[in-house]
């Protein structure tokens, strides 16, 4: 259970990086617009916004890959960021949109389930 549960937060880990790269680097272009619904207006806008968001997602993702590499010792450090890409994920479904429930929100509590469970 213990490598799925790592296989799991690695997962998430990498959802994160991926929403780094859309917000820092993706965010005016093609792909971040389509992936935000947003118009090249809106994105300009918001650009160093979305820039700061996606070095968050880059923390998060630092922390969760860092409790995978510590094994064992590791699990208080999952268990953190696990939990607060959970609690991102909710405020971001209710106040941005629904879909980050889906995105981020469930795969970290399926995380952190699994994390507990081994």
């Amino acid at each position: 259970m213990p490598l799925i549960a790592d296989a799991v937060v690695v997962l998430v880990a990498l959802l994160h990086l991926y929403f780094l790269i859309l917000e820092i680097f993706l965010w005016d272009k093609p792909t971040g617009l389509k992936a935000f619904g947003q118009s090249k207006e809106q994105a300009a806008a918001t650009k160093i916004l979305a820039a700061n968001q996606g070095l968050y997602n880059g923390f998060l993702a630092a922390g969760l890959l860092w409790g995978v590499v510590q094994a064992g010792s590791g699990v208080e450090f999952k268990i953190f960021f696990l939990s607060c890409a959970i609690i991102a994920g909710i405020y971001g479904a209710l106040t941005a949109s629904r879909k980050i429930l889906f995105v981020q929100a469930i795969p970290a509590a399926v995380g952190l389930l699994l994390v507990y469970l081994s």
